[in-house]
Formats: C-alpha cells, sequence, structure tokens
C-alpha cells in the first residue's frame, strides 16, 4: 500500500477503504508519512468529500491512535457533551452539575481557549487553587464521588487529531465537514462516554455560519457516533449574539453560579434545560423528555446542582466558598458603562465581534503561549430585540486600565447595530438531530 495511491484514489472521487485509512492514520501518526502527503489528502477530501462509511473508519482510526478511557467502573449512565464553540459559552459549568445531581456521571476532558472563544478549562481556574491536572486514577474517582470531573485533555488522547489540526490550520483546509467531525468525534470517542450530547452552534459567532450547514454537521456527528455504538444527539443552536450575558472568564463564572441559584438567564437555562434533557433520556436515567427536564429543574430548585459544583471544585484544589460568595472570583479594578448611542432596537449584534472585545481586553489568548487575564471581560445589559432610549446602559466594561476601557467601548459600540423597528428573531434552539 502507497500514499500516493491513496491520495490519488481519493482525489478522483474514490472510497478509501477501513484498512486503506487505518494504514493512513498509523502511518501519519508514527511519523512514516510526511505532512505533505497528508496535506494532499486532506485537500482532496475537502473537494471530494467522504461516506458516512469513510468519515466513521477515520473517526474510530483517530480515536484509536492513543490511549482509549474506560470508564465502564462509573457504571452505564456515563455522559459527554460538547460544544462547537461559541462566545459566552459556560455550558458546561451550568450543565455538568445539573446531570450529576440527578444521577449521571460525565468525565469531562476539555480544552482552553484560543481566539474570540473562552475555554472551560480558563473559566475554572477563576476558583482559586483550582488544577486540571491529575492521575487517571483520580480523575474516575471525583467522576464517580462528585458525578463530574474537569479534566485538562491528555498528551495521549487521539495524538492523530492533534498532528491533522495543526495541519488543517495552515492548509486551508480546516472547513471540511468529514475532517471537523473526525476531529470532535475521535476525542469524544476516546473520552468513553456511552452517551454524548452534542451542541452545535450557528449563526455571525459560530464556525458553522450557516443552519444548513450546521444541521449537516450535527447529521454527521451524529451517524458517526451511533456507528460506534454511542447513545447520540445534537441540539442545533444560535450563535448570533452571545449566550447569556456574560463574556469573561470570571464573568461567565458568576453568571453559572447565578443560573444554578436560580436567577434567570433565558437562553443559557434553556439549552441546559434542553441539553440536560438529552443526556438523562438517552442515557437511560429518564423515561422521556418531560420526566427529565422536571428533575433538572429540581436540581436547580433544591440547591442540589449548586452543591455539586462546589463539591467538584473542592475536589480538584479549588476554593468551594466562590461558589457560595462569587466575589472571592478575580474581579477587574477598572468597570465602565457603554451607553445606547441613540432610541431604537437593537436589531442585531456580531457576537464574533462581542469576544474579540473580551480578547483585546486581555481575557483570551491570539497564540497558546498568550497568559490571559481571567477578570477582564464584558456584561451585557441588553441584547438583539431590546428597545431602548439613547443613555440606557447597553453593557458593563470589566478592564485592567481606564485606557483598555475606553478602546474596549468603541469596539463595543461596533458591535450592535440600531434601527427603528423590532428585529424578527429566529428560534434559539433551532433543532434536535436524533
Amino acid at each position: 500500500m502507497h500514499m500516493t495511491d491513496l491520495i490519488e484514489k481519493k482525489k478522483r472521487g474514490g472510497e478509501l477503504s477501513d484498512e486503506e485509512i487505518r494504514f493512513i492514520i498509523r502511518g501519519y501518526t508514527a511519523g512514516e508519512i510526511p505532512d505533505y502527503q497528508m496535506s494532499a489528502l486532506m485537500m482532496a477530501i475537502l473537494f471530494r468529500g467522504m461516506t458516512v462509511p469513510e468519515t466513521t473508519a477515520l473517526t474510530l482510526a483517530m480515536a484509536h491512535s492513543g490511549d482509549m478511557v474506560d470508564l465502564s467502573a462509573l457504571g452505564p449512565h456515563t455522559a459527554d457533551k460538547h460544544s462547537t464553540g461559541g462566545v459566552g459559552d459556560k455550558t458546561s459549568l451550568v450543565l455538568c452539575p445539573m446531570v450529576a445531581a440527578c444521577g449521571g456521571k460525565m468525565a469531562k476532558m476539555s480544552g482552553r481557549g484560543l481566539g474570540h472563544t473562552g475555554g472551560t478549562i480558563d473559566k475554572l481556574e477563576a476558583f482559586p487553587g483550582f488544577s486540571t491536572a491529575m492521575s487517571p486514577e483520580r480523575f474516575l474517582e471525583i467522576a464517580d464521588t462528585v458525578g463530574f470531573v474537569i479534566a485538562g485533555q491528555t498528551a495521549n488522547l487521539a495524538p492523530a487529531d492533534k498532528k491533522m489540526y495543526a495541519l488543517r490550520d495552515v492548509t486551508a483546509t480546516v472547513n471540511s465537514i468529514p475532517l471537523i467531525v473526525s476531529s470532535i468525534m475521535s476525542k469524544k470517542l476516546a473520552s468513553g462516554a456511552r452517551t454524548i450530547v452534542l451542541d452545535v452552534k450557528t449563526g455571525s459567532g459560530a464556525f458553522m455560519e450557516t443552519e444548513e450547514d450546521a444541521f449537516t454537521l450535527a447529521r454527521e456527528m451524529v451517524n458517526v457516533g451511533r456507528q460506534a455504538g454511542r447513545n447520540m444527539a445534537a441540539v442545533v443552536t444560535d450563535m448570533d449574539q452571545p449566550l447569556g450575558f456574560a463574556v469573561g472568564n470570571a464573568l461567565e463564572v458568576k453568571e453559572a453560579i447565578a443560573v444554578l441559584r436560580g436567577e434567570d438567564v433565558p437562553d443559557l437555562r434553556e439549552l441546559c434545560l434542553v441539553l440536560g434533557s438529552q443526556i438523562l433520556t438517552r442515557s437511560g436515567i429518564s423515561p422521556d423528555e418531560e420526566t427529565a427536564r422536571a428533575a433538572l429543574e429540581r436540581s436547580i430548585g433544591s440547591g442540589a446542582a449548586l452543591r455539586k459544583l462546589a463539591d467538584m471544585v473542592e475536589a480538584q484544589g479549588g476554593d468551594p466558598a466562590a461558589v457560595y460568595d462569587p466575589s472571592r472570583l478575580p474581579a477587574a479594578p477598572v468597570r465602565r458603562t457603554v451607553r445606547a448611542p441613540r432610541d431604537g432596537y437593537i436589531t442585531a449584534m456580531e457576537a464574533r465581534a462581542v469576544g474579540l472585545v473580551s480578547m483585546h481586553l486581555g481575557g483570551g489568548r491570539a497564540t497558546k503561549e498568550d497568559v490571559i487575564d481571567l477578570s477582564v471581560g464584558v456584561v451585557l445589559a441588553a441584547k438583539a430585540g431590546a428597545c431602548l432610549r439613547a443613555g440606557d446602559p447597553l453593557a458593563e466594561i470589566h478592564a485592567a486600565s481606564e485606557t483598555a476601557a475606553a478602546e474596549a467601548e468603541k469596539e463595543l459600540l461596533a458591535c450592535y447595530t440600531f434601527g427603528d423597528e423590532m428585529p424578527v428573531r429566529p428560534p434559539f434552539i433551532r433543532g434536535v438531530v436524533s
């Protein structure tokens, strides 16, 4: 078997066999197939696509290129959730405690943020002393005793994906559905959960800007997961504007805590209830979505979900008192209120641009080596559809200096579009693929 023959086969639209795909992934992971040949293959995949069996074989080969986490000791109700990324997305901080309070076991491996989107690991490190580094034994112990754990990805989890992802970024092959599916699902399959629920974002702040592309991606990932024997569902949700009101690491943690306390952050709460209902029903904990939703709502009302968050923070070395007193979390020294420049409705927001405001304040990374400021960011006072008068609060900027706050104000105002008529907003939950 020769790599040049396989590149030629895919270039001409042929279907690669399981054996050929395993040969490619084994060879590339071992360093026997050079980057330039893998780049050529991925470009052929970008133009020619892959069948569902091909994508499934690619995903499984990438998953098995490194460690496969065994969660069988946690019982039959293990679950994982993945978001395709967005601005203000602190869903895991709300969802995982809710599911754990209902009897689920969520052993999650998450990453850090890069660019305009935040990373769950960065947000959790707003808790003083919190650590995501632990032994595999401790990882399973926390998942079992608390009901959920969130750790950094191990170095040998889907190593083929790490190499391919870095190569896609510099060869203009990022926007390929089969390569996106295999990248996401190889890590999810290697992480070991029996039930996997996906939050696929669509809109101006999402990787999949059109609803059609988002549903295509959702269906492909669900199909691959089912072929691999997992319980699957995907929820397609809006990312034309930030999720919730807070954008920035410690600010998002505070908002997640607020939701677990029962405060009303409508889109964030609803998303967690929908995703949680899918997890509880797909994993067999609840008989139907109505029962699942009621259980999740009770976990908030009783305070059980908030206690689960505190238990997890303590188990991972953090200060659990900060869960009950968020003033102990990092806070920026400068706060600046941004006010509406005119009367009218907010007709649109640029979610990606709002994320960049937080990044430029120091709350995100341009490169993996950048050190971030956990305290800075933006808390929105109004989102699309709101009717304001000139001078009404639009947002509050949390910054390290007055100079940074003034610059952020200019950027943030450019993220909003105003008009005289109430905009027609699409539904926040676009649909469920199962």
